[in-house]
């Protein structure tokens, strides 16, 4: 596996419609998943930094889509930038259903008319089988022609034995090959080489 540095990575804006996504066309890697199954902490672990997402134990905290600026580099000194977008979680949220509704058309705009998204990261949490939320939100990404790669966050939860039975679950409710879906562990970095080299891979093309 090609060794792969992040070089820079930087919040930008927190966006509320499509007027306020950057004006700087980059290619994006879009981050999709229910309330609180770690997006923020995914993002903090890929780029190295403690802080670059805001976490919180509250469900819904992410309301906007918020955009940061990565720059990488390969071991033959290719370079790249890009953004990694964080989408407000769907499912569970401290808000009312106008607002949730706002969110999804938000969303759904922006997932339709952005020209340069390489791929969609859904995230599910490994522990729990897929829920009807999770299944939508697959669907909608393929019916909009997105390829998704399916991360199966907060491995480091679960046995061996426990993860190849719950990553096989997962594998059958989304009906994916096993090459479809990641595991990854933001505390122990688990899966941020391999998602690495599917981001590289998907900006060079």
């Amino acid at each position: 596996m090609e060794e792969i540095t992040i070089i820079k990575s930087e919040y930008v804006t927190s966006a509320v419609n499509r007027a306020t996504c950057p004006e700087e066309l980059l290619p994006e890697i879009v981050f999709v998943g229910r309330s609180n199954v770690g997006k923020s902490s995914l993002i903090n672990s890929l780029t190295n930094r403690k802080s670059l997402a805001r976490t919180s134990g509250t469900p819904g905290k992410t309301q906007t889509i918020n955009f940061f600026r990565v720059e990488l580099k390969t071991s033959d000194d290719t370079r790249r930038a890009f953004y990694l977008v964080d989408l407000p979680g769907y499912g569970y949220a401290k808000t009312s259903k106008t607002n949730r509704a706002l969110w999804a058309k938000f969303i759904d705009e922006y997932l339709s008319s952005r020209r340069d998204i390489r791929f969609v990261c859904q995230l599910v949490d490994m522990r729990h089988p897929p829920m009807e939320s999770d299944l939508k939100s697959f669907a909608s990404l393929v019916g909009n022609n997105l390829p998704v790669l399916v991360v199966a966050t907060k491995s480091d939860k679960l046995g061996k034995t426990q993860r190849q039975k719950h990553l096989y679950a997962i594998q059958k409710a989304f009906g994916i090959d096993a090459e479809s879906i990641l595991p990854y562990s933001s505390t122990k970095n688990e899966g941020r080489s391999e998602l690495l080299d599917v981001i590289i891979k998907s900006l060079i093309k």
